[in-house]
């Protein structure tokens, strides 16, 4: 039993909410966002795998010296044996935190039941429904946005901590469109919007990032139906 890493970060001061971490990347995904920053994670690959053991063996060093760990991807969820790995960085005493699209919402809520996650941060790419879905996450997969709503659903139950998250762009999501999103996940305890970053990556083409007052609006909008909104650069 393994999963396939694709990428380990051994220091964060990002990754987990007010804690020191390390990061684990997981290989494949199911959406083929436009603005993915981890494009080289999409398909499931033996490039540039990390070998569980090596990972493992490194947290073991750092118990008591780093808080906690991220796993994030990729889609970790895709991971069949995800709960097993998790299993064994909880025994470290690490806190661990899962980045999700949520379209896994049964091993969503299995990792929350055996009490194997702590934090979750998913990301909402769009309103919720599938004709907006589908233009930014580029997949032909209806039941994707059901799985979706069933998996805020649960975070909504707040039975761990958690975030929900949405990059924004120019002439990718209008205020109208947030503002949509921000009803969906209404009451949510917080809601970021990430501000597109611009790469040299093909999929960012037709993108650029929101100025300073475009993502004041934005957060105005959403802010009504959460109890906390924020911007992160």
């Amino acid at each position: 039993m393994s999963i396939a890493i694709r990428g380990f970060q051994k220091f964060s001061l990002i990754d987990y909410p007010d804690k020191t971490s390390a990061a684990i990347f997981t290989g494949g995904c199911n959406f083929n966002c436009v603005y993915c920053h981890n494009r080289e994670l999409i398909n499931f690959s033996e490039d540039g795998k990390v070998f569980e053991k090596e990972v493992l063996d490194f947290l073991q060093t750092r118990i008591k010296l780093l808080d906690a760990v991220c796993v994030s991807g990729g889609e970790p969820t895709l991971q069949k044996d995800l709960p097993q790995f998790i299993s064994k960085i909880k025994k470290m005493g690490f806190l661990v935190k899962l980045d999700t699209n949520g379209t896994n919402p049964k091993m969503l809520k299995n990792l929350i039941d055996e009490n194997l996650i702590d934090y979750a941060a998913m990301d909402i790419k769009a309103p919720l429904d599938w004709q907006n879905y589908e233009k930014i996450i580029r997949v032909k997969n209806r039941s994707l946005i059901e799985s979706v709503k069933e998996s805020v659903g649960i975070l909504l139950k707040g039975k761990i901590d958690y975030e929900f998250r949405t990059t924004v762009a120019k002439n990718l999501l209008s205020k109208n469109d947030i503002k949509k999103i921000a009803k969906g996940i209404k009451g949510a305890k917080k809601y970021y919007l990430q501000n597109f970053v611009k790469t040299e990556k093909i999929s960012y083409n037709k993108l650029s990032p929101l100025d300073k007052n475009e993502l004041e609006e934005l957060k105005s909008a959403a802010k009504k139906y959460v109890l906390k909104c924020e911007i992160r650069n």
